[in-house]
This record gives C-alpha cells, sequence and structure tokens, in this order.
C-alpha cells in the first residue's frame, strides 16, 4: 500500500522539465553554436549537483560534531556519511576525464565569452572549503586579495558569515581534546608513548653506532636520529608545540594530536575503531580534494596553456600553488611522524585496555 496520497510521475518528482531547460549556450549570441559548449555546461552543473550534495552531508556531520557528546550511534553516522562524500569525490575526479574529452581548439571556439564568469564564483564550492576549515588567512595570496572578487552582495555577506562560525575542523579538534582515555586513573597516554619513543629511539642509535661503516655515515644517521628525536619532543612539550602552531607546521591542537595519536596507534581496540574510521575518512577526504585540485590544475594547463584564467589568476600556476596550500586536515598525514611500529608500543594497563574493550564487571 503506498503512503503517497497523489501518485508521483517521474519526470515531475526530478523537476525534469526544469533541469533539463537548464543548459544555455553562450556562443549561440554570437552567432553558430559551439558544439562543445553543451558538455563544458554540463559538466560544471553536475559540480555544482554533487558539491551541493557533500555539503548535504557536511552540514549533517558537522551538526553530530557540535553536539556536546558524540556517541557510538552519532559516530557511526559521521563514518557513513564521510565514506558516502569519499565516493562522492571518486566520481568528481573521474568527470575531470569528461571533459578532457574535449580539445583545447574546441574549448577556445567559446572560452572568450565567459569572461569574466570563473570557478571563483561558485559558492557552493567556497561554502566546502570554508565549512571544512580553510581560513582566508592560510590560503595564498591572490585567493586572500580576491576571494570575494567578483561577487554579489549576498554572497559575500553569506561566506562572510560563515567565515565567523566554528568549522568542521574546530569541531573535530574539540572533538579529539576531549577524549576522555589521554588521561585514566593513575595512566597518563603521553607519559607512556614518550618512554616508549625513547627506548625505540635509544635502541636505533644502539644499531647505528654498532654498525655505521665510517664517520661520515654514523654523523648523518645519528643527524637523523637526533631529528626525530626532536619532532617527539616537541610533541611532549607545551611551549614547542605552541611555536610549532605559531610557525604553521601544525594545526591540531596538542591534546586534540595526542588523542588522534593514541587512536591511531591502539584503533584496534573497539572504543576506538570508529573513532579511527573518521580520522581516517577526514584524511582521505583531504586527500581526494588535493587530487581533484591536482586534475583540476593539470586539466587547465592543458586547455589554456600559460593563459590568463577567465577570473584573472594566472590559470594553472595558481591552480597548482592551491593544490597543497588549500589542506585542511594535513596534521593527519603528518602524524605518521610520530608513529612507532607496533612492535615498539607497550601494552595498555589492564584497567584501560578493559575500558576501551567496552567490558564490564559482573555484579
Amino acid at each position: 500500500m503506498p503512503k503517497n496520497v497523489e501518485p508521483v510521475y517521474y519526470s515531475d518528482y526530478l523537476k525534469l522539465d526544469k533541469l533539463l531547460d537548464a543548459q544555455a549556450p553562450h556562443s549561440v549570441r554570437y552567432g553558430a553554436e559551439a558544439h562543445d559548449e553543451m558538455l563544458f555546461i554540463i559538466v560544471h552543473q553536475v559540480y555544482e549537483l554533487w558539491f551541493k550534495q557533500v555539503l548535504h552531508e557536511l552540514r549533517s556531520i558537522h551538526g553530530e560534531f557540535s553536539a556536546p557528546e558524540l556517541d557510538d550511534k552519532g559516530l557511526y553516522l559521521v563514518a557513513h556519511r564521510l565514506r558516502r562524500v569519499l565516493t562522492i569525490q571518486d566520481l568528481m575526479n573521474d568527470q575531470v576525464g569528461v571533459i578532457e574529452t574535449m580539445t583545447p581548439q574546441e574549448f577556445l571556439e567559446f572560452r572568450d565569452y565567459l569572461v569574466p564568469a570563473s570557478g571563483f564564483q561558485s559558492i557552493q564550492f567556497k561554502e566546502l572549503e570554508i565549512r571544512l576549515g580553510l581560513t582566508r588567512a592560510t590560503r595564498i595570496a591572490f585567493d586572500q586579495q580576491s576571494f570575494y572578487n567578483r561577487l554579489n552582495d549576498q554572497d559575500r555577506a553569506y561566506l562572510e558569515d560563515l567565515e565567523e562560525q566554528p568549522t568542521l575542523f574546530d569541531r573535530v579538534d574539540a572533538w579529539l581534546a576531549r577524549m576522555p582515555f589521554l588521561e585514566f586513573k593513575n595512566f597518563k597516554f603521553w607519559e607512556m608513548y614518550q618512554q616508549a619513543v625513547n627506548e625505540a629511539l635509544d635502541h636505533d642509535e644502539t644499531i647505528v653506532r654498532e654498525t655505521a661503516s665510517d664517520a661520515q655515515q654514523l654523523e648523518t644517521e645519528l643527524a637523523g636520529i637526533q631529528a626525530n628525536r626532536d619532532n617527539f619532543a616537541a610533541l611532549f612539550d607545551d611551549e614547542r608545540y605552541r611555536e610549532l602552531q605559531q610557525e604553521g607546521r601544525v594545526k591540531l591542537s596538542q591534546k586534540a594530536m595526542l588523542s588522534a595519536l593514541f587512536i591511531t596507534q591502539y584503533r584496534e581496540e573497539p572504543a576506538f575503531n570508529l573513532a579511527w574510521q573518521v580520522i581516517t575518512s577526514l584524511a582521505e577526504m583531504d586527500e581526494k580534494l588535493t587530487i581533484w585540485r591536482y586534475k583540476h590544475a593539470m586539466m587547465v594547463q592543458r586547455m589554456l596553456g600559460t593563459k590568463i584564467g577567465t577570473g584573472g589568476s594566472s590559470g594553472h600556476d595558481y591552480l597548482r600553488r592551491t593544490t597543497e596550500q588549500n589542506r585542511v586536515f594535513k596534521d593527519f598525514f603528518a602524524m605518521a611522524t610520530y608513529l612507532l611500529p607496533k612492535s615498539a608500543l607497550p601494552e595498555l594497563p589492564p584497567s584501560v585496555r578493559k575500558a576501551l574493550g567496552f567490558s564490564r564487571e559482573t555484579p
């Protein structure tokens, strides 16, 4: 028995009359229609539809992280919706290949009719970046100067208001920082981990001193070990960690970084597995967005060479620089600096393992 009172017709439900009538090639205003402009329009409209769905998921995920507590049910929902975003990103990355079926000469048939329209004016993509946690201060110089250029007043006001609100990065940082198991009864993760790090590096140094073939090799390898000691020392020292933040080398708070490290190293523990999936998905989302930017940059170079973009940027060079600069969750990649091999990890105290395993004492 259907739940709806009135029957639904396929094209009415999907508003196909509006959707399929939304392609209006601009070239026809100036003469014969450029054949490939239809492809160009549809590809970008599809991108905007996927941006809409990704934003729909991210707003929901942001809402879960904004709650005072994020229980396992909420965390499962976050992990599930992040995986959906990742699948959509795969489609978006593959879609670059569709537009690359257009040759540079075919693009030039209508390209100059589009000035000054540009991807800069994609409000949804700007919102996506802002919601994730990309701030104006961390953008490249061209973006800092022109981020709001060519936008109408309504769109500019919307994005400026969005910049004042906590981002997904902010919410994830706060969630990690309040993770309860960093300190549990008499257990302190960073003390246990720091000891394990020192023992592992001492072991490496002993091997180097015993096996180095000459003084130069010994000096080089000891310098590498000392660099690792310095990296780890900054992780456990409040003041030195703040210096790393001020230098822009890390963005996560110290507690959040330690929590992410704890979760990642002991991800097999039942209480950590969902959290580890979320951390991994956030890193993968950043990676896929970076790949999309890179593919876009390469596609623009293929289509335009060194020509200036329709929005006034330096085209390929601008896009290439944003590929690395505009990453949000790169701390989860840099975290590999602080990981130890499983064989060097200390055993967790029984009380901590019991809590992480959701075990309950029998009455």
